[in-house]
């Protein structure tokens, strides 16, 4: 049975040290004990894949790592894994818990974004949400882009009320990252319900960041986009 171990080797395999500097840009959770190994994720999300079997044991040994490039092929693999068709029942409940309890290592917007709308979101379709709420108030900003981000899950089914009520929660968030997960959200969520969103950006034009609003209205009529300019 492959091992973590393994994945690894396989990712120091694929590394080339003249994409350490590319690929670190790519990570702003703001801890400096992370580093870059130079993998490119076109070259990480397959490697990934071949691993998709792995324990769950072995994936949170891969989530403590400190690199980069290895906490990203852990959380594809949660990912792959809460897509199977044929997983076990009950691994989408065992994939959730490891998600919330390690998120101190989902600590980079492209963990979440990767792995929060089927771990997280695909898991909560049936059951109750507030966990979202919860989490859309921790001090963490990665926790509170997860509470967006996993309303991915709804969005598809055209139920957009979590979405406006979790983004109505962030609107004067500071975070940079949470401002771009709210406009990009609200915006997929107007797709399916564009008087919501208007109503949105109307209650909230005066809290939210002028490039939330900017990205959140994108799609609307350019007569609709006008209403909320500011100067």
């Amino acid at each position: 049975m492959p091992t973590s171990t393994d994945l690894i080797a396989a990712l120091e395999a694929a590394a080339d040290p003249a994409d350490i500097d590319y690929v670190a840009r790519f990570y702003k959770g703001g801890d400096p004990a992370t580093k870059a190994m130079g993998v490119r994720m076109p070259k990480v999300f397959p490697i990934a894949k071949q691993f998709v079997s792995l324990p769950l044991d072995d994936v949170e040994n891969l989530l403590v790592d400190n690199r980069y490039e290895v906490r990203m092929a852990a959380v594809a693999i949660m990912d792959f894994q809460a897509r199977q068709k044929t997983r076990e029942p009950g691994h989408c409940k065992a994939l959730f818990d490891l998600y919330l309890k390690r998120h101190d290592r989902l600590n980079n917007w492209a963990f979440v974004d990767r792995a929060a709308p089927h771990v997280i979101g695909e898991h909560l379709v049936d059951k109750d949400r507030s966990i979202l709420d919860q989490l859309a108030r921790s001090d963490d900003p990665h926790e509170r882009r997860t509470a967006l981000v996993a309303t991915h899950a709804f969005i598809k089914r055209g139920e957009v009320s979590d979405t406006f009520r979790i983004a109505d929660t962030l609107a004067q968030d500071t975070d940079r990252y949470v401002q771009k997960a709210i406009g990009s959200w609200v915006r997929e969520a107007g797709k399916r319900d564009e008087a919501a969103l208007v109503h949105f950006l109307t209650a909230n034009r005066d809290r939210l960041q002028k490039a939330t609003i900017t990205a959140a209205a994108k799609l609307l009529p350019d007569d609709v986009k006008r209403r909320f300019r500011r100067r």
